[in-house]
């Protein structure tokens, strides 16, 4: 009996451990004087064209990662819960239909991180390790 008490607290603290591992990975950043409160579903939103402006007011453009990047996959599952394939037909809809156009893809983190430190009405996603103080974090998967 005492034997199955520690081998599930040993689990259990291992499983722990995991999740903060993987937790964080990618986060979602704006410009640094972007006063705006997110939560996840506001960040989802934007990335999926559902709102074209920040909680806080003011035009709002989602900047994305090419396709195969790790960190996008990362956050189509965990931001949007969409996988690669369901990303790009949800995207294939909406320009067929002429109600949005997808975010526009950059190579890297650093190229999105520099881009939106440089224009306020920019939102994008990165790697964690990618982020600095030329960016405001506001969320992370």
């Amino acid at each position: 009996m005492i034997f199955v008490i520690k081998a599930r607290a040993v689990i259990f603290w291992i499983l722990i451990g995991v999740s903060t591992i993987s937790h964080g990975d990618v986060v979602v950043i704006v410009h640094p004087n972007n006063s705006s409160v997110f939560d996840n579903i506001a960040i989802s939103q934007l990335f999926l064209g559902q709102l074209s402006s920040f909680p806080g007011g003011g035009k709002a453009i989602p900047v994305a990662l090419k396709r195969g990047n790790d960190t996008r996959i990362s956050f189509n599952q965990l931001a949007l819960r969409k996988s690669e394939n369901q990303y790009k037909a949800f995207w294939s809809r909406l320009v067929f239909t002429g109600k949005a156009s997808p975010p526009q893809e950059l190579e890297n983190s650093e190229a999105i991180k520099d881009l939106v430190a440089n224009n306020p009405a920019l939102i994008g996603y990165i790697d964690s390790d990618s982020a600095d103080d030329s960016v405001k974090v506001v969320g992370a998967f």
